[in-house]
């Protein structure tokens, strides 16, 4: 969506602070409206990257190639993304968080949903993530995906204990919480049952990988159940709202169902064909799309490019990115008449030139406002190398 300009140019934008003025002709008397103005070409909210993992931010910076190569995802997992969050300590987290954010901002991001594993790292890691955004002026949706493939039962258990602990001691206009599970292949139907009892109790949902792998049907499928969906319903673990990323191997009927329920799913496409799980090919059965990066940085134009249905319909999958981000902060980031929570301000070539969260300015000429980029950049390159020589003891 494009915000039309005034008939003097000049569009506003309403803040706790005073009134934020944008104009596609320049700056027009900008001291005598004794406001901020910032220039132009074209107007849009910001964008929301729907599922991702802040955990990855430093993967692009040389993370070495698992060894020997993958075969298929579960191995991709086992030898890469597993190896990785076993070897994150408050030093890389908190570096790869920061990047991953102002990555995001530069590129006109501004809400994240994030869910984050670090199984030697749980207690005090939503911390982390959320010290990183609130900082430098990003929305997130934080959780820690429980699961218990390291250490059984009682790793589940703290990763869910590490979710109600957020939301009931961090919640703020700019962050929420919310329940969440790795993935239904790594975890037991106890752990489910306690992960929708809480999403109850904390009147929240749950953010789940689901049916990302076909591995991931065939194991809920030798425990009992049609599938990981029929699964989470079963156990009660599906409360209207949920966030469901992937959702590859899902049938028809079951995005049609997933839908019914009030549920979102989540498409990835730039890290599905990564991992090589292959394409959501059913995603027409729902109009409850949105757009996520699974972990690739957060350019939402360049997932956009990966949806193969075309441009229109990736646009459609990013606004539904906004729909969610609403419904769980109680409040539209959109455009509208009445003043707006985020803008992002283009060039006429199309790169970012502003970028405003919530009233703040975080990107100005293209330059992060809250923080120095640079040095964000060196203290993530710096963490990566220990980072990789940790991920050799795992």
């Amino acid at each position: 969506m494009e915000l039309t300009p005034s008939a003097d140019g000049l569009n506003r934008i309403t803040t706790p602070t005073g009134d934020l003025w944008f104009s596609t002709e320049g700056i027009v008397q900008a001291a005598s409206r004794g406001a901020r103005t910032l220039t132009g070409a074209t107007f849009s909210p910001g964008a929301v990257c729907a599922h991702t993992h802040l955990y990855s931010g430093l993967a692009p910076l040389g993370m070495p190639a698992a060894e020997p190569k993958p075969k298929n995802f579960l191995q991709i997992l086992q030898r890469v993304w597993w190896r990785l969050d076993r070897a994150l300590d408050e030093r890389a987290l908190r570096a790869a968080a920061r990047l991953y954010v102002a990555e995001s901002l530069l590129s006109g991001t501004t809400t994240l949903i994030d869910h984050h594993e670090s199984p030697h790292l749980i207690e005090g890691s939503l911390d982390i993530l959320a010290d990183a955004c609130d900082h430098l002026g990003i929305r997130a949706l934080l959780c820690y995906g429980a699961t218990e493939r390291n250490q059984g039962y009682e790793e589940g258990l703290r990763g869910l204990a590490e979710c109600e602990r957020f939301l009931k001691s961090r919640q703020t206009p700019s962050l929420k919480g919310m329940i969440a599970l790795h993935a239904s292949f790594t975890v037991s139907d106890k752990l489910i049952r306690h992960a929708g009892d809480l999403a109850r109790a904390n009147e929240t949902v749950l953010h789940v990988h689901l049916a990302e792998d076909a591995a991931d049907v065939t194991d809920a499928q030798e425990r009992g159940y049609a599938g990981p969906l029929a699964r989470l319903v079963a156990l009660g673990a599906m409360p209207a709202g949920s966030i469901m990323a992937h959702g590859v191997h899902l049938t028809v009927a079951e995005v049609e169902e997933l839908a019914h329920l009030g549920g979102w799913l989540v498409h990835n496409p730039r890290s599905n064909n990564g991992n090589g799980v292959g394409y959501a090919e059913h995603l027409a059965a729902t109009s409850r799309v949105a757009l996520g990066t699974d972990g690739f940085p957060a350019k939402m134009a360049e997932e956009m490019i990966a949806v193969r249905e075309g441009p229109s319909v990736a646009q459609l999958r990013l606004d539904t990115g906004r729909k969610i981000a609403a419904e769980r902060f109680g409040r539209d980031f959109g455009l509208d008449e009445g003043g707006v929570a985020d803008v992002v301000v283009y060039h006429g070539d199309g790169s970012v030139a502003h970028v405003v969260v919530d009233g703040r300015i975080v990107v100005e000429n293209g330059r992060l406002q809250t923080g120095d980029i640079e040095e964000i950049r060196n203290e993530a390159r710096d963490a990566a190398q220990s980072l990789w020589v940790r991920m050799g003891e795992f």
